[in-house]
């Protein structure tokens, strides 16, 4: 992958921070021994140790967070700085899944784990870029201090990010920044998209009772079949018709439950499904608008509702700021080819938590190894990485932390 021989700092300054070879062998073999080892949301304990191992072998302080697992590491600065950090975001948890690709020496140990969203190349990236600014700082070059978050539980909703700031996360931090995988883009390129780049997304649980019944005689109870099959298909469209069409206001079901025998009208029915929304103020409305819709089909049928609405996250909302440090740190190391449009996405990321506090942005990462076919996607047991997209996101994460003061 060719790269701009030129790339300057203010100043006529050749960017340092490149990665060695050595760093970058030992930044794969530290990956793959997370790939082996995933840990489930809340639970990554091994995942904490190696990376609070490896920062301390630095030099480093990281400090394990107070839900025991993630860890929270600054790099540069003294005491009384109140120059405002820049934060570099990694979520650590892995899947529970399967891991089932064939013919790799990293396969997942663990039954029913697997990295399959790429985590633990965004964790090997953050503590690369660590490794690196710890180096630049002993050498007087890091202009401004820069804070490592490793944050658990991503996965789980509403997601490890509302405890990780609790645990102070983000004081002194004035921007924050991230990566996400994705494998429709090819390793040595990133993504980029300014205002929202993912949809919020929410739990849906909902509960249908009535009388029950005969078969014979649905007249004299309540439907709650027909009810149930009425709120999966109707309270949709009646969103639709009730929100922007340009928020992507969408409930969508995965799973619904009714009776055990032909001939008895059931007295319990269940639904559940996310609701995901692509538009930050509808997504705060939400679930207003999703409660009175079902309360209004299914009371149209006599069936009683117990509606369970579990916050998700909102959108991530990328500020155009940062998007331009994001831009101007890829073209530093690899030229403004690098960077393509991204378009919004229907998945959720709870980054999105961090954007409510201070300003930031996620870009993609391509993972994928030009020319391959496999159409690999996130969250399949099968996934995998080009191992490449490690050394380019230490190099984007460290060449934003140089260019930061140089950003309004």
């Amino acid at each position: 992958m060719s790269r701009d021989s030129d790339a300057q700092l203010p100043g006529d300054e050749a960017l340092p921070g490149a990665l060695s070879e050595s760093l970058s062998a030992e930044l794969i073999a530290f990956r793959r021994d997370l790939h082996m080892h995933p840990e489930l949301g809340n639970q990554e304990f091994r995942t904490t140790a190696a990376i609070k191992a490896r920062l301390e072998k630095a030099g480093l302080e990281p400090r394990v967070l107070d839900t025991g697992t993630g860890l929270l590491c600054d790099v540069g600065g003294r005491e009384g700085d109140t120059r405002p950090m820049l934060a570099l975001r990694a979520d650590i948890d892995a899947l529970p899944i399967p891991d089932t690709k064939a013919g790799v020496p990293y396969r997942s140990t663990v039954p029913d784990r697997a990295h399959a969203c790429g985590h633990d190349i965004h964790t090997t990236a953050v503590l690369g870029a660590g490794l690196v600014l710890a180096e630049l700082d002993r050498q007087g070059l890091l202009p401004n201090p820069v804070r490592l978050i490793f944050q658990p539980a991503e996965e789980v909703l509403p997601g490890g990010a509302p405890d990780t700031i609790a645990s102070g996360a983000l004081e002194g931090v004035g921007r924050i920044i991230g990566v996400h995988c994705d494998p429709k883009v090819d390793v040595g390129r990133i993504g980029l998209r300014v205002g929202a780049i993912t949809s919020a997304c929410d739990r849906l649980e909902v509960s249908l009772d009535g009388p029950g019944g005969h078969t014979a005689r649905p007249h004299l109870t309540t439907d709650l079949v027909t009810a149930a099959s009425k709120v999966a298909t109707e309270v949709p469209a009646l969103l639709a018709r009730r929100v922007d069409a340009r928020a992507g206001l969408a409930v969508t079901w995965g799973r619904l439950e009714a009776g055990h025998a032909c001939n008895v009208i059931p007295q319990h029915a269940e639904l559940s499904g996310t609701v995901r929304c692509l538009d930050l103020a509808a997504w705060r409305e939400a679930p207003d608008l999703v409660h009175a819709a079902i309360d209004e089909v299914a009371g149209m049928h006599g069936a009683k509702t117990v509606i369970d609405y579990v916050r998700g996250v909102p959108p991530v909302v990328n500020d155009a700021a940062v998007i331009d440090l994001l831009a101007g740190a890829m073209t530093a190391r690899r030229g403004s080819y690098a960077i393509e449009d991204t378009e919004q996405s229907l998945g959720g990321e709870d980054f999105s938590w961090y954007l409510e506090q201070v300003p930031g942005a996620m870009a993609r990462l391509g993972v994928r190894t030009p020319g391959d076919t496999a159409r690999l996607d996130l969250h399949r047991g099968d996934f995998d990485a080009d191992e490449e997209a490690i050394t380019v996101a230490v190099e984007l994460f460290t060449a934003c932390a140089l260019l930061d003061g140089n950003h309004p």
